[in-house]
């Protein structure tokens, strides 16, 4: 199994892992094996690329372990929560209670303000926010001053903003960021990860990023390397 180390060197405690994850599309002379044989555990408290060229099984991967996409064989833990032993509604629950997510596209509704966005998890919950935990990380990706602005109003990379203070708002055991600044120039980019890395940084949270991006990986601490669907390197900093 991959595991990434502690910068003592020191053998992390795991948030998510695989083991001997199998992900196979379609059958016969068409199937496509995404993930083969793939076992990682990810450290809590740490910021973890995974970086791999087109097809590798990065992306693929990362909806695995966050339960957006089931294996074909082998197991996915979040914490001790086995996700292939969860009902639909159980895995809706581990998802909106345990896990956050920051994609590439945003993903904000466009009739909701930036605060509105950023609470609809915990408001579709019937959970009521921390004040002080959601003023810290408004405050922290820079919102303060847009907060009732709507989507269509705000820059690409002040949409993604909301969208990561979003994932962190309900203090997530971990964050899950697919390709996150893929739609963004290198000026908003840099931003989103600086604030990613700030949220590892001064908030504890545990963070898988997708990039294909040398850059981008180089805000995290550990990098885990794909191809053909398998791990073949980690490297850490």
């Amino acid at each position: 199994m991959t595991t990434i180390q502690t910068r003592t060197g020191a053998p992390p405690t795991s948030t998510v892992r695989a083991e001997h994850a199998v992900k196979v599309y379609g059958s016969g002379d068409t199937a496509v094996t995404a993930l083969d044989d793939v076992s990682i555990e990810l450290p809590a408290g740490r910021f973890t690329a995974i970086m791999g060229p087109s097809g590798s099984g990065k992306s693929t991967l990362l909806h695995c372990l966050a339960g957006l996409d089931t294996l074909t064989a082998g197991q996915v833990f979040v914490g001790d929560t086995e996700l292939g032993g969860l009902s639909d509604r159980q895995l809706t629950l581990l998802r909106r209670d345990r896990i956050g997510f920051v994609f590439q596209a945003f993903n904000l509704v466009p009739t909701l303000s930036a605060l509105d966005n950023i609470t609809l998890p915990m408001k579709l919950a019937g959970t009521a926010p921390d004040p002080d935990w959601l003023a810290a990380v408004i405050d922290r990706v820079g919102l303060r001053d847009r907060l009732a602005h709507r989507p269509a109003e705000l820059s690409g990379g002040q949409q993604q903003r909301v969208a990561v203070a979003r994932a962190l708002a309900a203090r997530p055991q971990i964050v899950f960021a697919d390709e996150p600044t893929g739609n963004l120039d290198s000026r908003s980019g840099g931003e989103v990860l600086k604030f990613l890395r700030a949220a590892r940084e001064e908030f504890g949270q545990t963070i898988a990023m997708v990039t294909h991006d040398p850059v981008a990986a180089g805000f995290a601490d550990s990098t885990v390397f794909m191809a053909d669907g398998r791990v073949v390197a980690g490297a850490r900093r």
